[in-house]
């Protein structure tokens, strides 16, 4: 196994949607040979697995007023809280490394991160769920995979001080409504620094992910590691895949499971995120979500638009209510017509 540094130019990236997509990078472009590891720290950032509907996770409310990024993995799996006292650690296989490693075997990649945090002084660590990693009885890492041709990315969060309080607002009780998209599974979670040994217990995250990985390599320093350092040009296709992809509003928040189309609106009240599936002059589904109204007020004027009719009369008819321009704004009216009418 060797280690893929993912600073730029010598100073680390905390920008949370660029850091996932360079596992992306590394499995579908660089497809380096063997069992590579990386690991990194978010700024504050909600991840959203690939099949997960953000209106069913999300406080856009929190979000906006903390500055917090919303992020949408290719990976499967449920919503996260990262912030900077957070690590996510990712395994990156292309080939067959000859080491055991296999997709789908969380076991074997939770291995050297539980036996690193075991010498660390962390007790009774455990794989629970198939993909959880547990102290005791209490989460500290959400693990998930994705896999494209013959490499794969493996991967979790070490969850080291973690702010648990601002997850907890950030992340919204799961709905009772029905709805497409995985849903994830709230369980308590911890921190492990109460956990670790004296001499860890006071690192910033830095400090303690270097310590974290000099466990793990089993080195007293890490230039005595094998170490892949991301190029020039490496950081040229990363930007390209952002531009195209991984950095724009129709994937972090548009790519909801039942939903086609996407646009963001910037109204008076706030922003307006606006998803949906129209066929054969139907609105067959519509999401409204965002900084504008409450989640409850936003979904009654969905449930009015969802079966309509595609046509200016008719989205009028319901975004001219009074009760809908108390929650939208009337300078709302024009612009989600045009949007819902008209072809994408």
């Amino acid at each position: 196994m060797f280690l893929i540094d993912t600073n730029r130019q010598g100073q680390v990236v905390t920008d949370a949607v660029v850091n996932q997509s360079i596992d992306n990078y590394l499995v579908n472009d660089l497809k380096l040979p063997g069992h590579g590891l990386m690991m990194y720290v978010n700024r504050p950032a909600v991840i959203v697995g690939i099949n997960q509907n953000v209106t069913a996770e999300v406080d856009f409310h929190y979000l906006a007023k903390h500055d917090v990024q919303l992020v949408r993995r290719t990976s499967g799996g449920g919503a996260v809280y990262h912030d900077e006292r957070n690590l996510i650690f990712e395994h990156i296989v292309n080939g067959d490394p000859q080491d055991g490693s296999q997709f789908g075997d969380y076991t074997g990649f939770a291995a050297p991160i539980l036996k690193a945090l075991k010498a660390m002084g962390v007790p009774d660590l455990a794989i629970s769920q198939k993909s959880n990693l547990v102290v005791g009885d209490k989460k500290f890492s959400g693990m998930t995979m994705f896999k494209n041709g013959d490499g794969y990315a493996a991967g979790g969060t070490i969850m080291y001080d973690l702010n648990v309080d601002a997850a907890h607002q950030a992340l919204i009780p799961v709905s009772e409504r029905r709805h497409r998209g995985v849903a994830s599974n709230r369980v308590p979670i911890t921190n492990l620094r109460q956990y670790l040994a004296p001499a860890y217990q006071d690192l910033d995250i830095q400090d303690f992910k270097t310590a974290l990985l000099q466990h793990i390599f089993e080195v007293d320093r890490l230039d005595e590691v094998e170490t892949y350092h991301l190029s020039a040009h490496d950081w040229e296709i990363i930007d390209q895949r952002l531009a195209e992809k991984y950095q724009t509003d129709a994937w972090n928040y548009g790519a909801n499971p039942g939903l086609r189309a996407y646009h963001r609106l910037p109204l008076a009240a706030g922003q307006l995120h606006v998803n949906y599936t129209r066929h054969a002059g139907e609105l067959r589904s519509v999401a409204l979500f965002g900084t504008v109204g409450t989640p409850a007020e936003l979904l009654a004027i969905t449930d009015q638009l969802t079966g309509q009719s595609a046509t200016t009369e008719n989205i009028q008819a319901i975004l001219q209510q009074p009760a809908v321009i108390a929650v939208l704004g009337v300078d709302a009216v024009a612009p989600l017509t045009k949007i819902l009418v008209e072809e994408a």
